[in-house]
């Protein structure tokens, strides 16, 4: 059965399966369309609760960092089950997992709507994380090996575009459908069933892997040895703290937002208050232009200068001008996408074996990190309020951007070494 699988994905000429898929073509289009909408449901299921916590908070009686596990336990689960998630789409391939994960991911979350207390909801949200895993780390490798490497900026910049897109609509319809029915119910019933849509679209447009070339071993062993390869390269390590560290500032910002928003000096209402995650409609194009640009003129150095993008944005959401808030948050998000979409694309780029599995520990460490500063910034924001959820997020990015130095200072030797 294995050798069948293996034949399925090297069942075209090799002469066609050696050829890059550029950016302009109809495949390219395909494979842009489909693995958006992977990325637009597999996030606006993610981070559908985000906007909701408050109303969690109020209506089932929990305090912020309890009610911030319905986002948490998701993201821990998604985190830990790429690890082997990656490795199984090394061996046996990627656009049925991926395909697999967004339908169970959209039943899930259906099933969510229906939970009869706060500990089921949590497990079937924790569910709905493993069944997430078979997308995001899958994608990424996907790409890496059918884009030729001169458009690989641009592709990755568009599937995180999509999921850009997605956290947002996430978040956004969120707090629509919440303010207009009374019922957080509906709201995750509503959305569930968008990402089963979803699912079907992509099954449909995406075109099978052709350069996909299956590994072999799914015991414990070849998990560890796959993992031990990445981990002998200092540049991937590196790469690897840094979703780390911007995903828990970027979380932990979002999380408590929300809460923020709500109360004095602002008072906005949960649908207007949800209407601020609008400003992820900048964060796709920010990922495709920094993607381009970092790949052109160094990636070290514009991935730093989206993470001070990070800090100044964050630094702005101090006032209690509503307008500067706004702005603030919209230069927050666009360089964090700009940094996610230069550090994302360069795994994929600097790993030479195991491509999934390399992007399953990036993505690892990138919800490891929502999953702990995310909850641990609840402590923050109940003790210190809004200063606090600053400090952490600028401790956060400041050590992300002493990895970017490091990662640029070894690029410059690379190509130092390459003349």
């Amino acid at each position: 059965m294995t050798q069948d699988r293996r034949r399925d994905h090297s069942e075209a000429p090799r002469e066609e399966r050696d050829l890059f898929v550029r950016a302009g073509t109809p495949a390219f289009r395909r494979m842009s369309l489909a693995l958006a909408a992977a990325g637009f449901a597999t996030y606006a299921l993610l981070y559908c609760v985000q906007p909701l916590l408050p109303v969690f908070s109020a209506d089932l009686h929990l305090a912020p960092s309890v009610s911030s596990l319905s986002l948490s336990v998701t993201t821990a689960m998604l985190a830990v089950s790429m690890l082997a998630a990656g490795r199984l789409s090394d061996v046996r391939g990627r656009k049925p997992l991926m395909a697999i994960s967004l339908f169970a991911a959209g039943i899930l979350t259906v099933l969510a709507a229906f939970a009869p207390n706060w500990t089921l909801f949590l497990i079937i949200r924790a569910l709905t994380g493993v069944a997430m895993a078979g997308v995001p780390a899958v994608a990424m490798a996907y790409l890496a090996e059918e884009i030729h490497p001169r458009d690989l900026g641009a592709a990755m910049g568009l599937y995180i575009a999509g999921n850009a897109y997605g956290g947002m609509s996430g978040r956004v319809l969120s707090g629509v459908i919440a303010d207009a029915t009374g019922s957080w119910r509906i709201v995750l019933g509503a959305l569930g069933f968008m990402g089963i849509a979803a699912a079907v679209l992509f099954a449909v447009l995406l075109p099978p892997s052709r350069r996909f070339t299956a590994e072999h071993g799914l015991s414990p062993g070849h998990l560890v040895r796959a993992f031990a390869i990445h981990f002998r390269d200092p540049g991937l390590v590196q790469l690897f703290l840094v979703p780390f560290l911007l995903m828990g500032a970027f979380v932990t910002t979002y999380n408590y937002l929300s809460y923020r928003l709500i109360e004095p000096p602002f008072d906005l209402s949960q649908s207007l208050s949800g209407a601020i995650f609008l400003v992820y409609l900048l964060g796709g194009p920010a990922s495709a232009w920094f993607g381009r640009l970092g790949a052109r003129h160094g990636r070290g150095r514009w991935m730093g200068l989206a993470m001070a993008l990070m800090l100044a944005g964050s630094a702005l959401t101090a006032s209690a001008n509503i307008v500067a808030t706004i702005v603030g948050i919209a230069v927050f998000t666009c360089g964090f996408f700009g940094a996610h979409s230069i550090a994302s694309g360069w795994v994929g780029r600097r790993a030479q074996v195991a491509r999934a599995q390399a992007a399953s520990i990036y993505l690892f460490a990138y919800y490891a990190g929502s999953s702990l500063f995310g909850s641990l910034g609840g402590l923050f924001w109940s003790r210190f309020g809004w200063p606090g959820i600053m400090v952490l997020v600028a401790i956060l990015i400041l050590a992300a951007m002493g990895l970017a130095y490091g990662l640029e200072a070894g690029e410059r030797r690379d190509m130092q070494m390459a003349d």
